[in-house]
């Protein structure tokens, strides 16, 4: 019996100290994330489950950064979803705040959190993926260590705590042991991946590890799209009035 009681108590005391571990890898990789402002033009590739392409382009600002951020998301092309844009507030301690301005009825919409999970305008991201992660708003355990494309990476599981608003049940990141940037996430519904996100071309960009290719992948459908960051930049100057429904009205 005290055997047992010992090995019970290494074991309730090794919980903690993995979800601790989980923690400090995932607000270290967060630190070094941080930036002021965020810049990109994107290329998507839309590949369809008979292997069709169709192209499409977004123009991307952030200012702030994770949990006290806005962005702004623009289509550019192709041209029947020229002007189409996405307003993102982000919070701390809640889900964002997201409106859609649609050029063809002039008027914007509010994203409500059930359609959160719907495909953004053709694309496999869904309006929570456009979300920036802060990590006050999960909860992480360490599932151990696992190399993908030949990189060291831990595993750790996330979970939304409560007050998160999230359609997935649970999230696996892979985060690198070299540098702390992100190699994969594969998101849950219940015990099923439902999309899965690869990044690579990682680079050091301004000091910071940012892939440069992003593909996200809807399992359900067979589909994906490949995002290509092109013209990234970061720490450079944004006004604040530029991240506003006004702005979001007027065209930015």
């Amino acid at each position: 019996m005290p055997l047992i009681r010992a090995a019970l108590a290494l074991m309730l005391a090794a919980a903690p100290a993995a979800a601790q571990e989980a923690r400090q890898v995932m607000e270290e990789a967060q630190r070094r994330a941080q930036a002021d402002s965020q810049h990109y033009e994107g290329l998507l590739q839309v590949v369809d489950s008979k292997g069709k392409v169709s192209d499409k382009r977004w123009v991307y600002d952030r200012l702030g950064s994770h949990g006290r951020s806005r962005s702004l998301l623009t289509f550019v092309q192709p041209a029947e979803v020229k002007g189409v844009a996405l307003l993102v507030v982000n919070f701390p301690d809640r889900a964002s705040d997201q409106w859609m301005w649609t050029p063809a009825i002039q008027r914007e919409r509010r994203i409500a959190l059930q359609d959160r999970s719907t495909r953004f305008f053709g694309t496999d991201f869904s309006f929570e993926d456009l979300e920036e992660r802060d990590t006050e708003q999960y909860d992480y355990a360490i599932l151990g260590e696992e190399s993908i494309d030949g990189v060291p990476c831990w595993k750790i599981e996330s979970r939304a705590r409560k007050g998160k608003s999230s359609q997935y049940t649970s999230s696996i990141v892979w985060v690198r042991k070299d540098n702390y940037a992100f190699q994969r996430i594969e998101n849950f519904i219940k015990d099923a991946v439902v999309r899965r996100l690869k990044y690579s071309k990682i680079e050091n960009v301004q000091g910071i590890w940012t892939a440069r290719v992003l593909e996200m992948a809807d399992l359900k459908r067979n589909s994906r799209t490949i995002l290509t960051l092109e013209k990234l930049e970061y720490n450079i100057p944004m006004k604040e009035e530029n991240f506003t429904l006004q702005a979001l009205r007027r065209g930015q």
